[in-house]
């Protein structure tokens, strides 16, 4: 059951985060109002789920600043018909607001327990359209290609080939790109056999660990 206040929180959260710094996608200000981020987390972090700021969810990894999930949900331009792939399910809540907006969703996390985790979260809040998938996320998920959009959601040291190539025709892959201190995010189109990158902002997100990102010893710098 949700609480009024977390419910208060969460919209408050969309004013003032989301919209007043320039989100104007319907279907992602919809999806952001209804779903309930403090499921999210850990219990520990429940009154900071609608705070400006990533959280820790475990095992090294975090749950994005919501502005951040926004921003890459948006670029990604979505209509409600796609079939996305997402790379780092986490705690899967980037997978529920994706949910949200489109026909289906595949996400792949590379640790057991956030896997299954956030599976049986996303089944208990009702999202059937939403499989998760254990793997390396760099080498993204050719099973279900082509996709519409990719959005990887840690950073890679440079963008894997063949994320590119799993997408449709039309179809935008959006990625941090750059060291462990500091990436920018990147939209990259494919249409009719030509690729379009464009860098859109600054960001931080814990390393893709994987074939085509980076190494599981390594440390980026």
């Amino acid at each position: 059951m949700i609480s009024g206040n977390l419910e208060s929180d969460r919209l408050k959260m969309v004013e003032t985060q989301i919209k007043a710094r320039g989100i104007e996608n319907r279907l992602v200000l919809e999806a952001l109002k209804k779903v309930p981020r403090h499921v999210f987390v850990p219990p520990d972090y429940s009154d900071s789920a609608y705070a400006d700021r990533p959280l820790p969810i475990g095992l090294g990894q975090t749950i994005s600043q919501p502005y951040m999930v926004a921003i890459m949900t948006e670029t990604m331009n979505l209509e409600g018909h796609e079939k996305v792939l997402e790379v780092g399910t986490g705690s899967g809540y980037q997978a529920a607001i994706l949910a949200e907006i489109v026909d289906h969703v595949v996400s792949l996390e590379r640790v057991p327990e956030l896997a299954d985790a956030a599976a049986e979260r996303l089944r208990e809040l009702g999202y059937a359209n939403v499989e998760i998938h254990l793997g390396d996320g760099s080498e993204g998920y050719a099973a279900r290609a082509p996709y519409d959009a990719i959005v990887v959601t840690a950073g890679a040291p440079e963008i894997p080939g063949v994320l590119v190539d799993q997408l449709a025709d039309g179809g935008r892959l959006i990625i941090p790109v750059g060291n462990s201190f500091q990436q920018t995010l990147t939209r990259v189109t494919v249409r009719d056999g030509e690729r379009k990158t464009e860098k859109l902002e600054g960001c931080v997100f814990v390393p893709l660990i994987g074939k085509f990102g980076w190494g599981e010893c390594e440390t980026p710098d």
